[in-house]
């Protein structure tokens, strides 16, 4: 058994080295194939972590009209957070966003004079609402809506971070749809392209096939080796994509932690290495070694 096996992987060696041009080829759209599908891992934790991002940005902003004392306002703050659907409740009064609005706007002069002139606060008093998660926030809405509340609320900000919302997960789901598709595609042309070249070297060694029945070969032992080349070409597809993938992602990693501070794909990469490994090689291997054998059973008629 120990020989058999050894030498089944010594003429797939022999297949794969013998074969180079072909070899090349096959391993060249494999590793496009894995590149594309290497990219949909990256691209799916991109998105999860700008979705957390954007999502812990946004909220629920009450703001109050002027006239409101603030012994009701705080009322209305302590029976938002009673909700099991909210996470948080900030409480911003006129003068804490007089100062946060001076804040931002310190090196504005023409706002800053403004201000000066103004003998009244025009900011109103607020409430930051912060959800469990993003699907309440419509309950929260609808609770604003109560019409006991409507002499004390002035605006409530939700209709436009919905939006905000729902659009960002549009991108995310149609760039993954597209990713999929993209990999999908090239995963059949890799198929395709190692069944064909599985098919050239057996018709390449048609003769010593020939001669290896009529001496009573086994059947593992004229198939194996090409369901072996197989196997090479997706390992060596696995590694080279990797190997590829790490320097775009080093050099990606600064502008997308300039638009999502919280992910640092560098990091991530090297934190996750081993299981991206094993993610690449068993994706080439499946990809090469089911292309192999199919190509064998149709073929050899073994």
């Amino acid at each position: 058994m120990a020989t058999t096996l050894f030498r089944i992987l010594k003429f797939g060696f022999q297949n794969f080295s013998r074969n180079a041009l072909l070899s090349v080829a096959t391993v060249a759209v494999m590793v496009l194939a894995l590149l594309v599908f290497n990219g949909l891992v990256i691209f799916g934790t991109i998105a999860q972590s700008a979705t957390a991002s954007l999502q812990d940005k946004i909220d629920i902003s009450v703001y109050f009209k002027s006239n409101v004392a603030e012994d009701n306002i705080l009322k209305l703050e302590k029976s938002l957070e009673s909700f099991t659907e909210v996470k948080a409740v900030d409480y911003v009064s006129q003068d804490k966003a007089l100062d946060i609005f001076k804040d931002n706007h310190r090196d504005d002069p023409t706002i800053t004079q403004a201000l000066e002139e103004l003998q009244a606060n025009p900011l109103l008093a607020s409430l930051n609402i912060k959800a469990q998660n993003p699907s309440q926030y419509s309950t929260i809405a609808e609770y604003l809506k109560d019409p006991s509340l409507l002499n004390v609320i002035e605006n409530v900000t939700y209709g436009q971070n919905k939006v905000a919302i729902d659009r960002l997960a549009r991108i995310i789901d149609t760039a993954k749809n597209v990713g999929t598709a993209v990999t999908i595609f090239l995963a059949l042309v890799a198929v395709l392209v190692t069944f064909n070249t599985v098919r050239l070297v057996i018709y390449s060694n048609r003769e010593e096939i020939g001669i290896m029945r009529l001496v009573g070969a086994a059947n593992k032992f004229i198939n194996g080796p090409y369901i072996v080349s197989g196997i090479l070409y997706g390992a060596f597809a696995g590694v080279l994509s990797l190997a590829f993938s790490a320097p775009i992602i080093a050099w990606a990693s600064p502008y997308v932690s300039s638009f999502i501070p919280e992910l640092n794909l560098t990091a991530y990469l090297f934190s996750n290495l081993p299981q991206l490994i094993i993610y690449q090689l068993a994706f080439g291997v499946v990809l090469g070694g089911v292309s192999a054998a199919v190509a064998v059973r149709r073929y050899l008629k073994l």
